[in-house]
């Protein structure tokens, strides 16, 4: 089978169709190494996608803020988180912060 031969196939003429070859180019070129290719835009996608996520945990957090100041609000309520996350006291208290075995962070040895 030569040159000849496989000139006559009709799958090799639609190949070599000059057509067929400038669109080929043009669609390889567009997916793969043009700067607006598939590939990037995949990648833009996901990218959207993650700081849409972050967007809903952040909008999440706002709400979860904006809740705690307004009991912050109240006197009462500033004390309490006061003492409870800044162990803050009166003059004349003492404080004893209890500690469970199970809480704390002791490395067995091995």
């Amino acid at each position: 089978m030569g040159f000849k031969d496989l000139k006559k196939k009709k799958w090799f003429s639609l190949l070599t169709n000059m057509y067929v070859l400038v669109l080929t180019v043009f669609v390889v070129w567009m997916l793969f190494f043009d700067t607006n290719s598939l590939l990037i835009h995949l990648e833009l996608k996901q990218e959207i996608k993650k700081l849409e996520k972050q967007q809903e945990f952040l909008k999440q957090e706002i709400a979860n803020d904006k809740i705690i100041l307004k009991r912050l609000s109240d006197p009462e309520e500033l004390e309490k988180f006061a003492r409870e996350q800044y162990f803050l006291k009166k003059k004349d208290e003492e404080i004893y912060l209890i500690e469970y075995e199970d809480s704390l962070k002791i490395k067995e040895k091995e």
